[in-house]
């Protein structure tokens, strides 16, 4: 046994070396809360930037299933929503929640994996069958949302010698797509045809070339004019992508989307859309289109390949929804009719409301990003909920509300609305 002052020797000379080693150890903390400290300081700068130019986006909690009647925490009273992507009602419909319970207790609640390791369910393989058929293509990939969708699309389709050309205003997905790709990116003028025909010229010498654009313009709820794109796309020997996220379900006849609407069933080469909006509200996106290039999706695509599987009841429900499309015709007659009772409602009141007649997405156009803000908050103590749009989501100068209408709206609904913008235009001096 050590003798007791050996042993405080020993104990001494361990404090000071574990003080010295604990020394370096201090010092980096404290530059990484100064550097944290610094960084804060410059996120809180932004966050103030926000604030103050009166484009902040508060977050309402909603405490029940989404619908066109809904229930916001704070509020007592029952609220009518008309700022959901729910334009056919689908998103708590009976069966399609009945769906999604039974694929829960039969398939489980996720895959724990993704697809190509053993992610594939029957019901994957199934709903993508289905997609197929409804807009008449050769095969079909699921992706876990359409962001996923247009993020794995250009990359795999498209080389440095190929060129891409692209709408201005084209969703976010759809950019962030692009930028992913390699090969010659060209944009054209938001609907301009003649700008289009010139990008095709100077792209004559690229391998292939895919003209991309939005079916319909989700912020101002305007119609990409498809006709005369497919009619250059022939001219010049060029491909069609087009996202359907605000058309697939709803818009045309019988909510075949953009292509139907047109007249121009067949006549896209790739089709992206969403499972989230009309179709059941959940999640999940997809694209459609020839089956090579949906086969040499699933073996490059990085969303694909890289993200976990869609979950059995969301798929189950996207399944029922399109279920209830294909055996309800009447659906998206529904929405047009509402939409048109809304618009000529506003616009014979004095509003300025943006997007085509017949398309259930209308910006009621404010300017002002503060005008909005105070617009839509003024809508909810009547009962109504809507959001006001303004920068980045929207440019500058034109800030808006954008309402969106849905088949599961009542006439009488429809009217509460546009009493209660006519009341708070002229309290706010949006109209006389």
């Amino acid at each position: 046994m050590e003798p007791m002052r050996t042993v405080g020797m020993k104990a001494a000379t361990i404090i000071r070396t574990g003080v010295r080693n604990v020394q370096p150890q201090l010092a980096a903390w404290r530059r990484r809360s100064s550097s944290l400290s610094s960084t804060k300081n410059i996120l809180d700068g932004e966050l103030s930037s926000i604030k103050g130019a009166g484009t902040w986006k508060s977050e309402r909690v909603i405490v029940t299933a989404q619908g066109p009647t809904i229930q916001v925490q704070g509020q007592t009273a029952n609220i009518l929503n008309f700022c959901a992507n729910n334009y056919l009602g689908l998103s708590n419909h009976p069966a399609v929640v009945e769906a999604g319970k039974k694929a829960l207790d039969t398939h489980g609640a996720g895959l724990s994996s993704v697809r190509f390791i053993c992610g594939t369910q029957d019901i994957h393989k199934e709903l993508e069958e289905k997609i197929s058929r409804f807009h008449d293509r050769e095969d079909t990939i699921l992706y876990i949302s359409c962001f996923d969708a247009n993020a794995g699309l250009f990359e795999v389709m498209l080389t440095p010698d190929d060129a891409v050309i692209s709408d201005e205003l084209n969703h976010a997905s759809i950019i962030d797509g692009i930028r992913l790709c390699k090969a010659q990116r060209l944009r054209y003028k938001h609907k301009d045809m003649a700008d289009l025909e010139a990008r095709l010229k100077d792209s004559q010498g690229c391998r292939q070339r895919l003209i991309a654009t939005d079916g319909v313009f989700s912020m101002d709820g305007n119609v990409a004019p498809l006709k005369d794109i497919c009619s250059l796309a022939d001219k010049y020997n060029a491909l069609v992508f087009i996202d359907e996220c605000h058309a697939t379900g709803f818009f045309g006849k019988t909510g075949r989307g953009t292509e139907e609407y047109f007249g121009l069933d067949g006549k896209v080469d790739v089709i992206n859309s969403t499972l989230g909006k009309a179709l059941g509200g959940a999640a999940g996106g997809y694209t459609t289109g020839p089956k090579q290039l949906i086969d040499l999706l699933r073996q490059r695509s990085r969303p694909y390949l890289f993200s976990n599987t869609l979950p059995p009841p969301v798929v189950a429900c996207a399944s029922k929804a399109f279920d209830l499309v294909m055996e309800n015709p009447d659906l998206p007659q529904r929405v047009v009719s509402n939409t048109v009772r809304f618009r000529s409602h506003m616009t014979d009141a004095g509003f300025t409301v943006g997007g085509d007649r017949e398309h259930p997405i209308c910006p009621v156009m404010l300017g002002d990003a503060r005008l909005a803000s105070q617009f839509a908050d003024k809508m909810l103590e009547q009962g109504i909920y809507v959001i006001g749009f303004s920068f980045p989501v929207v440019p500058k100068g034109k800030a808006r509300i954008r309402v969106q209408i849905s088949a599961a709206h009542s006439k009488k609904e429809i009217d509460r609305a546009t009493d209660a913008f006519i009341k708070i235009g002229k309290e706010l001096h949006v109209i006389e």
